[in-house]
């Protein structure tokens, strides 16, 4: 697999990455009472008062898989994707087998008091995967898929979703997630998990039937509606995992469809405000079977494109197509409609190369713009800035807002702000990014989406989890009283 130039890829595909940071977090406000449902299979144990120096040799002797040092082979290797991101130098990365491999990292960081992160795809934006003097617990050796016959998968929590793809569709089945090869499951799930197939089959979180996860007390635990039942609503889109390290998932599976159209349209510069407007009106009304973002490239003046994917054959597509670039009184420059099966799909979606290095920020659509030629207008004199307006409703809107932790269930879409950069010059586009970022609040809703994790957002807690948001403390705060897996924007904080 070749490596992914991110930006040409969100312009086609609406930027679907999730980070793979697995780790529990804190709320740093006061404890709120849990309601009685809130009841673990098993009790934590008392928390070490006392910090202990972390001892290496024992874990490396204890462990199944391999533990690297500074300067030891494996290190390096589990640095975050985005090569934009400040470096940072965890004390030890831990290579997992198995559960008792990530019991045996857990015991030591919370005798130890450092942080602790799982890394699966290491795509978090903010680079929380590999924190500084802490442990990362790298998951990528847990990477089997498994198809059963009832069509349920079992997924281990380090897979890429390019294998997830492949192992499904040699069964006739298909996942609902997202389209960059190199994302690991377990962050995207944990998230929500947005994708091309999202208005059809919702989210990945709606189709999580269970997590394997090993919690701040060392339990091994299986969150399901079964049981530990508000650990399982709280990992179904609280983001990160927040609440331990997941080691592998079940899934519900769909089955594939026989053929998608894949579609890409580009309007002429200047044309950005008029495109934004029509797109907004056409995708709230359209089949749940259609997926479309519209991706408005930075320039004097921006540049507009509409990408997606229909479940179904390229003669309703064109038909629907047509109408869009009437109602945007416009021509395109270019149109391109073509049919694929399910997994030649995803590739297509997949299929770029260069560079990695980027700063990203997000804000959610709560509704329909008044003026959509205001945002549009954001990224005049940016070149190197996109938004991506990546669509919501369909079977994303058929489940309530409180089901589970995931809260945007009636908003219109999501917006990502994304530049190309490198380390550098990070600071001045991070810069960039907060501001267009706020002035999105301002004009269209003051969500978030947690998979596009931005330290710089102000108001992410309530951004991120809306009306959930105090639940999923009380959650936190029962399943990890002592902060284990604190970081910096997770519901316990350090």
């Amino acid at each position: 697999m070749s490596s992914v130039d991110r930006r040409n890829f969100l312009r086609a595909a609406g930027g679907f990455g999730a980070f793979a940071l697995l780790t529990a977090c804190g709320d740093g406000g006061p404890a709120t009472t849990p309601t009685p449902s809130l009841v673990p299979t098993t009790t934590a144990p008392p928390s070490t008062t006392t910090a202990v120096p972390p001892d290496w040799d024992n874990l490396k002797a204890r462990l199944n898989g391999r533990v690297a040092r500074p300067g030891e082979s494996g290190y390096n290797a589990a640095r975050p994707f985005n090569t934009a991101l400040p470096k940072t130098a965890p004390a030890a990365v831990a290579q997992v087998r198995g559960v008792d491999d990530v019991q045996a990292c857990i015991e030591l960081a919370r005798r130890s008091h450092i942080p602790i992160a799982a890394r699966s795809g290491g795509h978090s934006y903010a680079g929380y995967s590999f924190p500084d003097n802490g442990l990362v617990v790298d998951l990528r050796q847990l990477a089997s898929v498994e198809v059963r016959d009832d069509g349920v998968v079992e997924i281990g929590a380090g897979a890429k979703l390019a294998d997830v793809y492949a192992a499904l569709a040699a069964e006739g089945r298909c996942l609902p997630a997202g389209t960059c090869p190199s994302v690991g499951i377990a962050g995207l799930a944990l998230g929500g998990g947005l994708g091309v197939l999202t208005r059809k089959f919702g989210l990945t979180s709606d189709h999580m039937l269970s997590a394997r996860i090993v919690t701040a007390d060392g339990v091994a635990r299986t969150a399901s509606a079964d049981g530990d039942a508000d650990l399982h609503w709280a990992l179904r889109g609280s983001g990160g995992g927040n609440f331990g390290v997941v080691t592998s998932f079940e899934f519900s599976t769909e089955k594939a469809p026989s053929q998608l159209t894949v579609f890409h349209l580009a309007f002429p510069a200047g044309a950005s405000a008029e495109v934004l407007g029509a797109w907004q009106d056409w995708i709230a009304e359209a089949p749940a079977e259609l997926w479309a973002n519209c991706v408005v490239e930075g320039g004097s003046p921006p540049k507009c494109r509409v990408s997606g994917c229909y479940v179904g054959t390229s003669a309703r597509v064109n038909t629907m197509l047509t109408q869009l670039v009437r109602r945007t009184g416009s021509r395109t420059t270019s149109r391109t409609v073509q049919t694929l099966s399910y997994l030649a799909a995803m590739r297509h979606f997949a299929n770029t190369s260069g560079k990695t290095g980027f700063v990203a920020s997000s804000r959610v659509l709560e509704k329909r713009m008044d003026e959509p030629g205001t945002l549009a207008t954001l990224v005049n004199d940016r070149p190197e800035m996109d938004l991506l307006f990546d669509p919501l409703g369909g079977a994303v809107s058929t489940v309530d807002g409180s089901a589970t932790a995931f809260p945007h269930r009636s908003a219109l879409a999501t917006v990502q702000v994304y530049v190309d950069t490198e380390a550098a010059n990070q600071r001045a586009a991070a810069s960039e990014v907060d501001t267009v970022q706020r002035e999105i609040a301002d004009q269209a809703g003051r969500g978030a989406y947690v998979n596009y994790i931005d330290p710089a957002q102000r108001d992410w807690p309530q951004a991120y989890y809306g009306n959930n948001l105090n639940r999923l403390r009380q959650v936190a705060n029962l399943y990890d009283p002592d902060g284990v897996f604190a970081f910096a924007q997770g519901l316990r904080t350090r």
